[in-house]
């Protein structure tokens, strides 16, 4: 296992540098943005607002602060700054860590880790307070691996650690709960004293860094129990098992052990962290972070430019005119993260406004339209990749080939549709025997409320396809975060655009993610390949790694072959600071909405 490991991070650190050695950017900061003269510092330092707060706005709304359901980077943002895990990751890398909550990181030269790969043992820190001001105890930590596992919501994030933990991809096989998966769960992990034992069925390569993941923080069991959360008997496990979407029992409530609480929290508007006084760590300078929702540009740069806020969300298209601002210091940071328009093969047509009448007949798509990969290939070649990388993102981002990105071991370009409107309008004819060419369709697209890449993508398609053959009608429509996260699980979405950030740095986490029929989005777009299901389960399972190349080379060419999706995009993150914050540590695998409250200062 460590051979392979370092066989892949070598390839990894390979890549990732020659990405940044060619942009010069990770971690740095760009001196010529900084447009304050050193003159005028003393008077900035006068001038700064609220200089005990961070704010921050963006477009993103949250859905839910419950670990075992959030899925979504903002979300995620929120959970990093009030919860802890037991390691994190080391600065800048993604290979590397550091204990939190654990007083070491198990290795295989410190007895951590079997020589199999097969047991993690990991010492807990004491004294550790929670926000309710209960002390952590193993026993905690414990419960909080088994609750969050036996929740596994529907289309959630436990997948990694019951897949690690059992063998199995979820609790759950066609809706059904898979026999003996609870008691699976209950033997995974166990407290010895102040020692917490992982079982692995199998060596994982990325255990340790899932364990970064807002998956594995800890909770207080009896808050959690007085929650009505999983009461602690795994023969009741049936009971918390995929909560309905909503109705989490901790979506809206929290208690930590991380230096922020929460303070208050009015959902599509704004989230506010209080700095927690009794916590086991260095104080933080700041004791508040504010962050806004505010959709439109001109009021997040108007903001920006009068220092009413710190950080601003900027999408790309609007690089250049944060690079005209003074008073700012930007950070380009390479993102391990991929956005793509997922077709779905399998729509719900019930009550369902998206795909019209629900025939086609003119005036709608049947719910399996996408299911013709005519269609897909049509629209594949209805998206004009060189205009969307230099109009929207002035030429500031990588343009994927598939979901394995450049700086993932094994990445390889496979062929792309090209751009091309006879090809499309040919597959379009052959369509539904010529049937999507002769009676015509209506249907929407959508994209998140406030994400232009993402929407400006959705336009180009409408109207490249709409231009094919007048009776073709595509509307473009926008959802809010929170609900998008929601209908697209419920299939409510002919094409869902949407992007994935790593959970960990390892191609099983992209391309199981798309492709696999059980991954959080293979399984919404009702996409089914046996061929590419026993390959991603052979990925994750091989350690030699020349084999594991192999799998992910087939993978990435079915991505291409199947027309599974189209590849939009692969981040470089341009983060907009006020020049009197410091702190940003850059990491590829933080996305953009990602902000570590706990290293911000503001002087």
């Amino acid at each position: 296992m460590k051979k392979m490991k370092n066989v892949q991070w070598f390839k990894f650190i390979l890549i990732v540098s020659s990405v940044l050695i060619f942009s010069g950017l990770l971690g740095c900061t760009d001196k010529s943005e900084e447009k304050t003269k050193p003159e005028e510092k003393t008077a900035v330092k006068k001038t700064i607002k609220n200089p005990d707060t961070f704010i921050y706005v963006d477009y993103g709304t949250v859905r839910t602060l419950d670990p075992a359901v959030c899925y979504d980077v903002v979300g995620r943002q929120k959970l990093k700054n009030i919860y802890e895990t037991l390691i994190y990751f080391d600065g800048s890398s993604t290979d590397k860590f550091v204990p939190v909550l654990a007083t070491t990181v198990p290795t295989i030269e410190n007895g951590g880790i079997s020589p199999d790969g097969k047991t993690y043992k990991f010492q807990i820190r004491k004294n550790v307070k929670f926000h309710n001001g209960a002390v952590m105890t193993p026993e905690d930590v414990v419960y909080s691996f088994k609750r969050n596992m036996i929740c596994d919501s529907a289309g959630g994030p436990m997948w990694m650690l019951i897949e690690a933990l059992t063998g199995e991809g979820g609790t759950r096989d066609d809706g059904k709960i898979i026999p003996g998966i609870f008691d699976k769960i209950d033997r995974a992990v166990e407290a010895k004293g102040d020692e917490i034992i992982f079982h692995l069925p199998a060596a994982y390569p990325p255990f340790l860094s899932i364990m970064t993941y807002t998956t594995s923080v800890v909770l207080n069991k009896k808050w959690c129990i007085e929650n009505n959360c999983w009461d602690g008997n795994i023969a009741n496990a049936a009971k918390y098992n995929r909560p309905a979407p909503g109705y989490e029992p901790l979506q809206k409530i929290e208690n930590g052990t991380a230096p922020y609480f929460m303070k208050s929290w009015v959902p599509s508007k704004e989230f506010v962290f209080e700095r927690f006084d009794s916590y086991w760590g260095p104080k933080p300078q700041l004791k508040y972070a504010v962050f806004k929702y505010v959709k439109e540009w001109s009021t997040r740069k108007l903001m920006l430019q009068n220092g009413d806020a710190d950080r601003a969300m900027v999408d790309l298209n609007y690089v250049p005119e944060v690079r005209q601002m003074s008073g700012l210091t930007l950070y380009e940071v390479p993102q391990l993260d991929y956005s793509a328009a997922l077709f779905c093969q399998k729509i719900n047509s019930i009550g369902n406004p998206n795909i019209g009448s629900g025939k086609l007949d003119g005036e709608g798509i049947p719910p399996d339209f996408f299911a013709d990969i005519n269609v897909r290939k049509a629209f594949l070649h209805a998206m004009d990749r060189k205009t969307y990388k230099n109009d929207v993102f002035n030429g500031l981002v990588v343009m994927p080939t598939s979901p394995n990105v450049e700086g993932l071991p094994y990445h390889k370009d496979v062929p792309v549709y090209a751009f091309d409107l006879e090809k499309s309008k040919e597959f379009m004819k052959k369509a539904w025997d010529g049937k999507a060419w002769e009676k015509g369709f209506k249907m929407i697209i959508t994209h998140n409320t406030g994400n232009e890449m993402r929407q400006a993508a959705a336009h180009m398609l409408a109207e490249n396809i709409a231009s094919l053959n007048p009776k073709f009608q595509i509307e473009v429509r926008n959802v809010d975060w929170k609900d998008y996260t929601v209908k697209y699980r419920q299939f409510e979405f002919p094409i869902f655009i949407i992007g994935w950030s790593a959970d960990y740095a390892d191609p099983h986490n992209f391309m199981y993610t798309f492709m696999h029929s059980k991954g959080v989005y293979g399984s919404f777009m009702a996409y089914k390949n046996e061929e590419v299901d026993k390959l991603c389960s052979a990925g994750i399972k091989t350690v030699d790694p020349l084999k594991r190349q192999e799998i992910y080379s087939k993978l990435q060419d079915l991505w291409y072959i199947d027309a599974i999706g189209i590849p939009l995009y692969q981040s470089i993150d341009l983060r907009a600071y006020k020049n009197y914050i410091s702190g940003f540590v850059p990491n590829a695998i933080d996305s953009p909405a990602m902000e570590h409250l706990a290293h911000i200062r503001k002087q």
